[in-house]
């Protein structure tokens, strides 16, 4: 009866065994298929920010460089002006003098006139 009682103890403790490590087993691919889930889902909020990141950083770059080209018109626009302002002032200058000499030189002209 003893060797009845140790062998029913035995196959007992033998069938717990497998059984337990079978759900140990079950266990641990549900927990690997939440780490493989886990996972994915950082990878795939971590390229959404990274694609919304880099589509902010696209978006700085074309506002920079307009906000560049514009500036560089406007300082050629000023150029310009400034070129023209002070052609027109020195043409107004030169014909000023060239008056102003052409006088002297009527008047020393007619001078020279009564003299002679």
């Amino acid at each position: 009866m003893k060797k009845l009682i140790l062998s029913s103890a035995l196959v007992l403790a033998l069938c717990l065994s497998f059984t337990s490590c079978r759900e140990k087993k079950e266990a641990a691919t549900t927990d690997a298929t939440a780490v493989e889930n886990a996972v994915e889902e950082t990878t795939d909020a971590t390229v959404e920010t990274a694609t919304e990141a880099t589509d902010a950083v696209e978006g700085a770059i074309d506002d920079a460089t307009e906000t560049v080209k514009g500036a560089v018109d406007d300082a050629k626009e000023t150029a310009e002006g400034a070129v023209n302002d002070a052609k027109e002032a020195v043409e107004g200058v030169v014909d000023d003098t060239k008056n102003k000499a052409a006088n002297e030189l009527d008047k020393a002209a007619a001078k020279l006139k009564k003299d002679n």
